[in-house]
């Protein structure tokens, strides 16, 4: 008998459905419309720009559900592309997302809330500086804001270590509570609302101003990291319930709802103020909400979107280590994140080096940097996930696909095109940013081939994962 202790299989339908929705609503709906208006300039391409994002990630979800069915294990992306195109790829992808894409999104969000938290609690903002100090003539300094964001990494990442049911409570109900605050902001501001942006219905569909594909690419850009997240049930599959059917399921259904709600969202920003006072502005969602129901709404508006941030790093700490865990499991990343704990049953110590690293991060004040520079990658990883559910048709046709894509190869083709488009679109927009991101990314050619030679332990400590039902 292997008394090795493996990953437990707890979350149902429901917890996976809700951890997709969770990973993906956070700020971004609050602010990233401005962004988009700056570059379209009219309500009907506004509201095109989220409906196509919508319909793109919707597509990469019933693409990803296929892959989810046949490889029904904690990883995602890590070992679609390792399936599809050897360990390489798969590599690069987790080097890219450990060091930069994850590292400084979860720095960013945890220091994202503190910044909002200023908004009631000054003293603890990222203005309020905590201590100053110089090493070899240059200065540091670290503020309460940044504390703040690392208590709170601390904090969610504990709640994640001492097992995966005390994870998904918590997400759960910060992705409940989010969920309804903007159904509640959608109603009272579509029934009782002032309307200033909206002289009558058919505005929204106004297309006005023209429209060019360069901007239109930038605009989708922005959409599609709003969008971003929504793959995270599939790096959590060594811990779902029967994750062959409930994975793509959950997919489906996550992707639709939160579609649902970032295109009603944009419709009532657009009707309650108008479009050219919105362009360019970051806190649209506070720029609507005040003009609907006065400057009270102010406040609502960063209290919500202080939960949204909450809800979205504690989804954002679960399903992360899930990946690190996987490349350990192969021999690629550092052995100790193998580890599966003997009594909570989680990948321990890939949960404490992630927070170890977003924590200094958080300090150091570059995961900003480092974020920018690589999430462009995001979408040519995802061209090549896409692509893995056609070259894997070919290559192993006789494996289980206990789901498969609807609309195959049309959903997975268009997933794959827009992604690239989007991906040449950006390099040729910021070619200095994209190149020295890709060049960061391909530096973890040295550490690929030093994990390679090391090889993993003879039994990964790791590899077993408990339960039925996959």
């Amino acid at each position: 008998m292997n008394d090795t202790p493996g990953l437990k299989r707890v979350m149902t339908l429901w917890d996976a459905t809700l951890l997709v929705m969770g990973s993906v609503i956070g700020s971004g709906i609050f602010m990233t419309t401005g962004i988009i208006v700056e570059l379209v300039q009219s309500p009907g391409s506004v509201l095109l720009v989220w409906a196509v994002g919508g319909m793109i990630t919707l597509f990469g979800a019933l693409t990803f559900g296929e892959l989810a069915g046949m490889f029904p294990r904690a990883g995602g992306q890590f070992v679609y592309l390792k399936e599809a195109y050897g360990k390489l790829t798969g590599f690069l992808f987790g080097w890219a997302f450990f060091w930069m894409i994850m590292g400084g999104g979860v720095a960013a969000l945890a220091v994202g809330f503190s910044e909002y938290l200023g908004y009631f609690l000054p003293n603890l903002s990222n203005q309020a500086t905590l201590w100053v100090f110089s090493c070899r003539g240059l200065a540091f300094t670290i503020g309460r804001g940044q504390v703040v964001a690392l208590v709170l990494i601390a904090a969610l990442s504990a709640v994640n270590y001492i097992g995966i049911r005390g994870g998904i409570l918590v997400q759960n109900a910060f992705t409940i509570v989010r969920i309804g605050s903007l159904v509640l902001f959608l109603t009272a501001g579509w029934l009782v609302g002032k309307k200033a942006g909206l002289p009558h219905p058919g505005a929204l569909l106004d297309f006005g101003g023209g429209l060019s594909l360069n901007s239109f690419g930038l605009a989708l850009f922005a959409a599609l990291w709003t969008y971003d997240g929504w793959y995270s049930v599939n790096c959590a599959a060594g811990e779902i319930k029967k994750p062959r059917t409930t994975v793509p399921l959950s997919l489906f259904l996550g992707t639709m709802g939160v579609t649902a709600v970032y295109v009603l969202m944009n419709a009532l920003y657009l009707a309650a103020v108008p479009i050219a006072d919105m362009s360019g502005v970051v806190r649209v969602g506070e720029l609507a909400g005040t003009a609907m129901f006065g400057p009270v709404a102010a406040s609502a508006i960063a209290a919500a979107i202080l939960t949204s941030i909450f809800g979205c790093l504690s989804a954002t700490i679960l399903y992360g280590p899930r990946v690190y865990y996987a490349m350990s499991e192969d021999g690629l990343f550092f052995r100790s994140m193998s580890r599966i704990h003997p009594r909570y049953h989680v990948p321990g110590r890939a949960i404490v080096g992630q927070a170890v690293w977003s924590g200094l991060l958080c300090l150091s004040g570059t995961y900003q940097a480092l974020f920018e520079y690589v999430i462009f990658a995001l979408v040519l990883f995802f061209a090549a996930t896409g692509a893995a559910a056609i070259v894997l048709r070919i290559t192993r046709p006789d494996i289980q696909r206990p789901y498969r894509t609807w609309g195959y190869p049309v959903v997975p083709i268009i997933f794959i095109a827009v992604n690239l488009a989007v991906f040449v679109n950006r390099l040729a927009s910021e070619p200095r940013k994209s190149a020295f991101g890709l060049a960061m990314i391909l530096a973890g050619l040295p550490a690929y081939f030093f994990w390679k030679r090391r090889g993993p332990d003879a039994e990964s400590p790791g590899a077993k994962t408990s339960g039925a039902g996959v």
